[in-house]
């Protein structure tokens, strides 16, 4: 006979053996890497717009070349452009505020499933307590609006909720970012 398994939520013991894995820099190990600096700050907001202050962040992207550092992207060339030190892989805990920050580099463009280039994006992954599987989402560039236009998952999403995945300028070199996570200005989540 088969029992179904107790559920569990992916929090609040996010500290647990996984503080050790936290990389605020992205940039910090690879002085070589080339690519427009960005500093990425935001908040996780709840339905209520109370924020949520121990969640964890995760960010995950190509470098400014568009390849990324994983045995999956074989594209002719790939190993070329990896720059040592660079994994685009970050991850921090929310703070008492909701908040978060990255700094890292604008990533280049990757293809889409069609074949045709991706917009420049960062795949972002939230866990928090209450959530029995992580969320995922993108954050697209503002600057980019031709590229974000013909996106082809950006596409999916409908035209009156994509604003949620577009960051916005915040000065020289920063962006600022929200997720909300229900309600009015709910950021766009993916099934996947």
């Amino acid at each position: 006979m088969l029992y179904a398994t107790a559920s569990q939520t992916v929090g609040p013991y996010l500290h647990i053996g996984l503080s050790g894995l936290d990389c605020a820099d992205l940039t910090a190990e690879a002085p070589a890497l080339a690519g427009e600096r960005i500093v990425i700050e935001g908040r996780v907001l709840d339905a209520r717009g109370e924020p949520v202050p121990d969640g964890m962040v995760e960010i995950w992207q190509a470098n400014p070349a568009g390849r990324y550092r994983h045995p999956d992207d074989a594209r002719e060339g790939a190993e070329l452009a990896l720059v040592p030190g660079f994994t685009g892989f970050g991850r921090v805990p929310t703070q008492p505020d909701g908040s978060f920050r990255f700094v890292t580099v604008k990533p280049g463009a990757v293809p889409g499933p069609d074949g045709r280039p991706q917009a420049p994006h960062i795949v972002v992954s939230l866990f928090m307590r209450g959530l029995l599987k992580h969320l995922t989402t993108r954050l697209y560039f503002p600057d980019e609006a031709q590229a974000n236009a013909s996106d082809w998952v950006l596409s999916q999403v409908p035209a009156e909720r994509r604003q949620t995945l577009v960051a916005q300028p915040a000065g020289a070199g920063k962006l600022q970012w929200q997720v909300v996570l229900q309600g009015e200005d709910e950021t766009v989540f993916f099934s996947i």
